[in-house]
């Protein structure tokens, strides 16, 4: 059933956490003033029931065909979600509190990446120039932020900013969150916010209990002050990343043919994510198609001011 995706936002409210007056911008965008947001604390799984439902957001409205997502971003996973509230909730509960609180996060930083994408597409399709120094200041710092070597007025480095300035099914990415940080549970959830394991050799982190150092070096699970930022690093990672060059082939051809990008479609781009290769692929697809997150493909954030939800209370830090 559709509605199965949306069911979630109630679930996680139990477990949710910390109140920041001015929460920080996503990891690609860092160096950005933004602007002062609305916060909605509660301490309550009533309270945040009320608040949803006063903005209309819920399965009842998502089964009679209104697929848009409010802005209301959690602002970071509290430790009680894995050692208190997950634990005594049903599987499928567990599952739509994940998800639904996840969701926002992920269409939110793939809004931004579609923002980005348009404005480099009209820039590209005039004349360079044509372009203001503020144009030519702009492309550039894309394409350092996105590792696209080369002369920005170069055919090859354009191709190359339009491979990875694109966005990834919102399906795939809530599958690979909940297989990498065990549904939001993991202790590298709790204590950096890392919903997809990725690892770093200098930046901030948090040691594994079972290190490989002589294999893998001294590695750590990057760490972020908001699951809205990992999220904004994994996607970051997927456009630019060696190993998923094929991922971004696949989707420039499917773009190219004019076809809407799937999770199922994208999901064999991820083959070098895990050592399991294959069998993770197939256990991302099954996920996806178990959980029917694929009408979360189609979903829409809507236009209103986002709302930071900062739970408070035992267990929020």
């Amino acid at each position: 059933m559709k509605h199965l995706v949306l069911c979630l936002l109630f679930t996680l409210c139990l477990g949710c956490s910390k109140s920041e007056s001015n929460p920080p911008a996503d990891a690609a965008q860092a160096a950005t003033a933004q602007p002062a947001h609305q916060t909605f604390e509660f301490h309550s799984y009533e309270e945040l029931d009320a608040f949803f439902k006063k903005h209309q957001y819920g399965p009842e409205y998502w089964k009679d065909g209104d697929h848009s997502v409010p802005r209301f971003y959690l602002t970071e996973i509290p430790p009680r979600w894995g050692k208190s509230v997950s634990p005594h909730l049903t599987v499928q509960d567990k599952k739509r509190g994940f998800f639904f609180v996840l969701a926002p996060l992920v269409l939110s930083a793939n809004e931004r990446i579609e923002q980005d994408r348009q404005k480099l597409e009209t820039l590209l399709a005039a004349q360079h120039s044509s372009w203001s120094a503020a144009d030519s200041q702009w492309l550039q710092a894309l394409a350092t932020r996105y590792g696209a070597e080369g002369d920005i007025t170069d055919s090859t480095t354009q191709q190359t900013l339009l491979r990875r300035v694109d966005t990834i099914p919102t399906s795939l990415v809530l599958a690979q969150a909940a297989t990498e940080s065990g549904w939001g549970t993991s202790r590298f959830a709790s204590e950096g916010n890392a919903l997809f394991g990725q690892w770093t050799w200098g930046g901030k982190g948090i040691k594994p209990t079972e290190q490989r150092t002589a294999t893998k070096g001294n590695y750590k699970v990057q760490s972020f002050d908001t699951p809205r930022d990992s999220v904004s690093a994994y996607l970051l990672n997927l456009n630019t990343g060696l190993a998923y060059t094929d991922l971004r082939t696949e989707r420039m051809k499917i773009r190219q043919q004019k076809k809407p990008l799937t999770g199922i479609d994208l999901a064999e781009g991820l083959l070098k994510y895990s050592e399991r290769g294959q069998a993770y692929v197939d256990e991302l697809r099954a996920l996806i198609r178990y959980n029917q997150l694929q009408a979360t493909d189609d979903a829409t954030l809507r236009d209103m001011e986002p709302v930071w939800i900062t739970p408070v209370g035992e267990g929020a830090h």
